[in-house]
């Protein structure tokens, strides 16, 4: 079973191979994601990860407020995402 864990105060420079390889030293990374900005195709400064679930769990532990590039890193296991409601226009 695979946990998504979400990972968060990624500094702007963290590229996916950055966050795959941080998280390789505690197993199997099935995926890695660094989510950006789709306009300008920078980092958002957050990721996502996919790891079997007891590797996960310990990812968690060891990373949760890890320095990376003197950020403290937020790692905890992703929530679902909620729905959104549609934008409503403004009429001015």
């Amino acid at each position: 079973m695979l946990k998504n864990i979400f990972v968060g105060n990624l500094p702007f420079s963290a590229t996916t191979d950055d966050v795959r390889a941080l998280f390789e030293q505690y197993g199997e990374v099935q995926s890695a994601k660094v989510i950006t900005d789709r306009e300008t195709g920078r980092s958002r400064g957050f990721g996502f990860v996919e790891m079997p679930t007891e590797e996960a769990d310990a990812a968690i532990s060891a990373l949760a407020g890890y320095e990376m590039d003197g950020r403290p890193l937020r790692v905890n296991e992703a929530m679902e995402r909620r729905e959104r409601k549609p934008q409503q226009r403004r009429s001015w």
